[in-house]
């Protein structure tokens, strides 16, 4: 590991609601359990000083993902019985209430991370525009995805950056998934979403996001090696995907720096389900605005949630997901989770001087409740 900061530091990588939902702000019973935490101990805690309060709290954003259920959107997000159940108890509310909504749930935090899923007025259909997407299903499904470069779309934007100017509360951060087909082996696809990405960028620049996430494309499952006469396989058909993927992150990365935004890796699946492939492809874009948003659950096995995390550290600077998620619950045992704050003292101690976004996946609370649980978490072990 000390050999790989060396590398980076050479190659300069180191630089590097109103209405109902407001008032319904309060966790439920289960929350109730868990709405403090206890730092651990010295020995197990961070090499570095704690934080101040008001330091741990610039080093905090909200995240929408676990909130989605009660955004207002274009039926793209979620299955309707956990929306009606999350609407019914804490309301709802439209993206551009998210900063005011953001304020009132974590009291000091001043910024966001917000999934380009709900992005735009539902009401206005020349923000969208159709999009075929593959389902987990394997069968393609069509979807209306916000177009940011529409004229009412970069209107859209602008009155976000009013509102975040409004309430104190500003957009550090967009989880993307609009931008597909990046290490598509279809060179006409990987230019076509290389161009979604650029217009995103550009509307990334508007609401003032420091970062973006681009997801990989590709399989999602990644081609494995193939045995072969001399017994050492090889994976011919990953370097094709790699060679494309680099290719893209060059050109976006070259595009987020006139704009002023980076775009980020994140262990999500395809490529980046294996974090070699994340920081090879940093590596080979070599550029401080490409860079990885490591997320502390999106895992392929069990080995990976720490170690792996280790190792994508390093190439962090701006963004990450702190994630709770019942995948892995009792992997190392009975009654064991993720370690949220074993995770941010990793982050931490490889000197990651960047902000956790609280995306709750799944698990004994809802999306409301399981963000708060996160947020103690994270402040207790900063």
């Amino acid at each position: 590991m000390e050999s790989s900061k060396m590398q980076l530091d050479r190659r300069n990588f180191l630089r590097g609601a109103g209405g109902a939902a407001a008032a319904s702000i309060l966790a439920g019973e289960a929350f109730a359990q868990q709405k403090s935490a206890t730092p651990e101990t010295i020995e197990k805690g961070s090499a570095f000083r704690p934080l101040t309060e008001s330091e741990k709290l610039d080093r905090i954003a909200a995240n929408s993902y676990p909130l989605r259920w009660i955004f207002k959107n274009r039926n793209n997000v979620g299955d309707k019985a956990t929306v009606q159940k999350m609407q019914a108890k804490y309301g709802s509310i439209t993206a551009l209430e998210y900063p005011a909504y953001a304020k009132k749930l974590f009291p000091g935090v001043t910024k966001f991370d917000i999934w380009s899923s709900l992005f735009g007025d539902i009401t206005d259909e020349s923000q969208y525009e159709p999009m075929m997407v593959m389902g987990y299903n394997g069968k393609e499904r069509q979807i209306t995805e916000f177009n940011p470069g529409s004229p009412n779309g970069v209107k859209w934007l602008e009155k976000l950056a009013a509102k975040q100017k409004e309430e104190g509360v500003f957009c550090h951060h967009i989880s993307n998934n609009a931008p597909r087909d990046i290490c598509e082996l279809d060179e006409a696809k990987r230019k076509a979403g290389v161009a979604v990405a650029k217009k995103w960028l550009d509307g990334a620049a508007i609401i003032g996001a420091k970062s973006m996430r681009i997801n990989s494309g590709g399989p999602r499952i990644a081609p494995s090696p193939q045995p072969n006469e001399t017994s050492y396989p090889k994976n011919p058909e990953l370097e094709k995907y790699m060679d494309q993927c680099i290719q893209s992150f060059k050109e976006m990365a070259e595009h987020g720096s006139k704009v002023g935004v980076k775009v980020t890796l994140e262990n999500h699946w395809g490529l980046t389900a294996n974090p070699i492939n994340i920081r090879t492809i940093i590596e080979e874009v070599n550029s401080r605005w490409c860079e990885a948003s490591p997320d502390f659950g999106n895992w392929e096995h069990k080995y990976l949630v720490y170690h792996a995390l280790n190792d994508l550290a390093p190439y962090a600077h701006t963004t990450c997901h702190a994630k709770h998620w019942d995948r892995w619950d009792n992997a190392f045992g009975q009654g064991t989770h993720i370690d949220v704050q074993r995770n941010v003292r990793i982050m931490m101690n490889n000197g990651y001087t960047g902000v956790f976004a609280l995306e709750y996946e799944d698990g004994p609370w809802d999306g409301v409740e399981g963000a708060k649980y996160l947020f103690e978490q994270v402040k207790a072990a900063l």
